[in-house]
């Protein structure tokens, strides 16, 4: 079950398709986070939610907010999707422990061993703010995201 809205977010230290250590605590004070949970690169309802993201990232990278991606994929696989589809921003490999940003979310779907679509807007305090959980084959909606940060 994922975690809920008022929940402080569980701390992370995940490394990025560069190969740089992204944690949720070098943004508190600063900008809010938009976590973004996705199955794995290279599928057709992931690459559109994320090349939907790439096309508006004004409203998801900016001064106040910063978005970040997060699957079950190595640091290397991420390192090629992104460069394939032009995404600009940090794409996080919960790779190894196998699963466990994800399970600390409480959006690591254990038999098919990868994260669902798990989105949660932290605010600058690392308190949960808003989150919504869609099944594999459900795309999110980008307009709900924006909606959210427009209430913080």
């Amino acid at each position: 079950m994922a975690i809920e809205v008022g929940t402080k977010a569980p701390e992370f230290e995940l490394k990025d398709n560069h190969g740089r250590t992204v944690s949720l605590s070098g943004f508190r004070g600063e900008k809010n986070v938009v976590l973004l949970f996705y199955p794995f690169a290279f599928t057709g309802v992931c690459t559109g939610e994320l090349c939907a993201l790439r096309d508006e990232l004004p409203a998801f990278v900016n001064d106040d907010t910063q978005l970040l991606a997060v699957s079950n994929d190595s640091i290397h696989t991420l390192r090629v999707y992104a460069e394939q589809e032009g995404l600009e921003y940090p794409l996080l490999s919960d790779f190894w422990p196998h699963g466990e940003t994800s399970r600390a979310y409480g959006v690591f779907d254990e038999e098919k061993g990868c994260a669902v679509r798990g989105t949660f807007i932290i605010d600058k305090e690392g308190v949960v703010r808003w989150t919504v959980v869609n099944g594999l084959p459900d795309a999110r909606d980008l307009n709900e995201y924006v909606k959210a940060l427009g209430a913080l």
